[in-house]
């Protein structure tokens, strides 16, 4: 034990102890409230799922477009019925279908209490900063925020192991080669980025709510944002850019509400199926 204590005193007199940021009563609570969130979400992808093979297993499929909408629902409620001929299987259906629109009220609720915090706590003004980032909105903005806690513990090419994108490496003498992403991190905040990643394929339209928004933000970060929000660097981008002019300065999404950009990273879509509007 003494040499422990000597030991542990010489490193932290050569600096070389790293700092470990606690999280705080309230951020633990928040940081619940999200994985919460996040294990609804789940079950109710499983809930939907069991709905809908249900109705495959019976030869009833669902063609009227996108599914888990409310033309949807109503059709669950009407059409799906009628190849449904064994009582037993109708009860089944009943059991499922309370399923679904049960699990779908307690994510909503949640929805709500994170939408209050978003808008009103000390994780606010991060939020805000994130919702100029196209594709993150106030659930994945304050997801984020709590997830990863103190940012500036991290530089650019230390936070990529955190959130699981660094590739997997092997090497053996003078060759070498990288696999996938190694998957040895917080896989939460991992599946929000992806997903918010996929919205800066198309190109981005700001709308008049989100260059109103964008006034009230410092110039320097509103120009970080927009050379974010300008889409894949790819030959045909660069083109559509030139021709059509760069996106406004002042694109950033508003306060914390529910936005129309926001990706869809706390509502996984379900095989088949799109997620709730």
């Amino acid at each position: 034990m003494p040499m422990d204590a000597v030991h542990l005193a010489r490193l932290l007199r050569l600096d070389e102890v790293t700092s470990v940021a606690l999280p705080t009563v309230d951020q633990e609570a928040a940081r619940d409230l999200v994985r919460t969130r996040e294990d609804c979400r789940g079950d109710l992808m499983r809930a939907r799922h069991r709905l809908s093979k249900l109705l495959l297993r019976h030869g009833t499929v669902y063609y009227g477009g996108a599914a888990w909408t409310r033309k949807h629902d109503q059709w669950l409620r009407t059409d799906a019925l009628t190849g449904l001929i064994a009582p037993s299987t109708r009860m089944t259906f009943d059991n499922d279908y309370e399923a679904v629109l049960s699990v779908k009220a307690r994510r909503n609720r949640l929805d709500a209490q994170i939408a209050e915090l978003a808008a009103d706590s000390e994780f606010t003004p991060l939020v805000r900063r994130l919702g100029c980032l196209r594709g993150v909105g106030p659930l994945t903005g304050f997801a984020l925020a709590v997830e990863i806690g103190d940012w500036h513990r991290f530089t650019g090419n230390s936070i990529g192991a955190f959130v699981v994108l660094v590739t997997s490496e092997y090497s053996s003498g003078q060759s070498g080669s990288q696999g996938s992403v190694t998957k040895t991190g917080n896989g939460h905040v991992r599946r929000l980025l992806v997903e918010a990643a996929w919205h800066h394929r198309p190109r981005y339209t700001a709308r008049q709510t989100m260059r109103i928004a964008g006034s009230s933000l410092q110039l320097p970060l509103v120009s970080v944002a927009t050379r974010a929000t300008g889409g894949s660097t790819s030959t045909r981008s660069r083109s559509s850019t030139a021709a059509n002019g760069p996106p406004s300065p002042t694109t950033c999404l508003p306060a914390p509400r529910a936005a129309k950009h926001e990706a869809p990273a706390m509502e996984a879509s379900t095989t088949g199926a799109s997620p709730t509007p």
